[in-house]
């Protein structure tokens, strides 16, 4: 299950109407062995495609070398459909290389298909070119959201 804080969920629904009728593609990062999406950082779509996208090599290489010095990991990597559902195509699946990140698609096609999230917002695993669909949970604050030890309140 992805556990993700509603103000990232907004970010990456704004950034997939911004980019519109283009995909728009992204990473959230979170600390190594959390599993905790924390830092939203837009990629820019190299591809400039209503139909695909793809992460410069050169902002992709900057990206791993920032989450490596911060000891983050790419906890979310994200992008949009514009025309059909959210769900990996054949493409995604076959580009998909992270084994322990969320893949996460939003559709802004018109009309979406809205779920629980209040947008066409679904997370898949895509392990060894399987794909499984998994639950989003949207919460306000990791706080109280059970994700972890680090998140149990301080006690003064």
């Amino acid at each position: 299950m992805l556990v993700i804080r509603r103000d990232l969920v907004d970010e990456i629904v704004s950034h997939a109407r911004r980019d519109h009728p283009d995909e728009a593609c992204g990473v959230i990062a979170g600390p190594e062995g959390s599993d905790r999406p924390e830092r939203f950082i837009p990629m820019l779509n190299a591809a400039r495609s209503p139909t695909f996208y793809e992460f410069d090599s050169g902002d992709l290489l900057r990206l791993y070398r920032d989450m490596d010095s911060r000891g983050e990991v790419p906890v979310v990597i994200y992008h949009s459909h514009t025309s059909t559902e959210a769900y990996p195509s054949r493409t995604d699946i076959s580009y998909a290389s992270e084994p322990y990140a969320h893949y996460v698609l939003v559709s802004t096609r018109e009309p979406a298909a809205t779920n629980r999230t209040g947008h066409e917002f679904r997370s898949f695993r895509i392990v060894d070119g399987v794909v499984t669909e998994e639950d989003v949970e949207v919460v306000e604050s990791y706080m109280f959201s059970h994700t972890g030890a680090d998140d149990v309140p301080d006690h003064a």
